[in-house]
């Protein structure tokens, strides 16, 4: 974070709080364009599409994400559902870049 974002045990008032909520947000933004990028990289190396989708891996992570959200004292519930979301448009968008690879016409 910038200097100008305050950490939030160190937010006075309102504005702060959103400055920093914005830049954390933005930062969010980058790490999941990030992700992306894997599933990109997956889709390219992956030479089979019925293998895009492992219900064993998308458990794996999704309890992964619950764990730490429960580590950490957040609402590890919600959270986990958020992955599940996370990583099932993470397998549309492999499915999605996969085919795009690999059209002809």
């Amino acid at each position: 974070m910038n200097d100008t974002i305050k950490l939030p045990e160190d937010c006075t008032d309102m504005r702060d709080v959103r400055r920093g909520v914005d830049a954390t947000d933005r930062e969010l933004m980058k790490l999941l364009e990030r992700r992306f990028g894997y599933m990109r990289a997956a889709a390219r190396i992956k030479t089979d599409r019925n293998v895009v989708r492992d219900e064993a891996r998308k458990q794996e992570v999704i309890e992964n994400a619950r764990a730490d959200a429960e580590d950490r004292r957040l609402p590890f519930e919600r959270i986990a559902s958020i992955w599940d979301a996370l990583v099932e448009t993470s397998i549309d968008y492999e499915l999605d870049t996969w085919d795009r690879l690999r059209r002809t016409d």
